[in-house]
C-alpha cells in the first residue's frame, strides 16, 4: 500500500510531527527492550518475545511521529516502513525484522508458540532494530 491508500482506508492519520510523543515512544522502546533482556535472564522466553516486539513497534511509531503520522494498527505500521523503505530512507530488512516480531509476538500471545531459540532471536532483532531507528531519527 502506499500513504494515500493507508490514510483512506483509515489505518494512518496525519498529524503533523510530534517530536514529544515520538520522544516517550523511544523511551518505551528502551523500556521495553531492557524487560525483554531481563525476562530473557530469567528463562521467560513468551515475556522476553512479547517485550522484545514492543521495543520494535514503539521505536517504528517514534519514527511516524516525527514524520507526522499515527498509525491505528500494528499492521499499518510495517506498511508505513515498506514506504520509507520504497522511498530509500529504510534498508529493507528492518520492514522484514518488523514483521517477524510481530508474527514471533502473535505466535507467543496467541498460540503459546515460544521458546529460548526463538526469544533470543526476536530480542537480537530488537536491539539492531531500536539502534537502527535511532540512528534514522537523528537523520529527520
Amino acid at each position: 500500500m502506499d500513504l494515500a491508500q493507508l490514510i483512506a482506508a483509515g489505518l494512518i492519520q496525519k498529524v503533523g510531527p510530534t517530536k514529544d510523543l515520538a520522544e516517550k515512544e523511544f523511551k518505551e522502546a528502551d523500556y521495553d527492550i531492557e524487560r525483554a533482556r531481563e525476562a530473557l535472564e530469567a528463562k521467560d522466553y513468551k515475556w522476553a518475545t512479547v517485550k522484545a516486539y514492543y521495543a520494535v513497534f514503539h521505536s517504528a511509531r517514534g519514527i511516524m511521529f516525527i514524520m507526522g503520522y499515527r498509525e491505528k494498527s500494528h499492521f499499518a505500521v510495517g506498511e508505513y516502513l515498506a514506504i520509507l523503505s520504497r522511498d530509500g530512507k529504510l534498508e529493507s530488512r528492518y520492514v522484514h525484522d518488523f514483521k517477524a516480531a510481530m508474527s514471533a509476538r502473535q505466535g507467543a500471545d496467541y498460540n503459546y508458540d515460544y521458546s529460548k531459540e526463538k526469544a533470543e532471536t526476536v530480542v537480537s532483532l530488537a536491539e539492531e532494530f531500536l539502534d537502527r531507528m535511532e540512528g534514522l531519527k537523528s537523520k529527520l
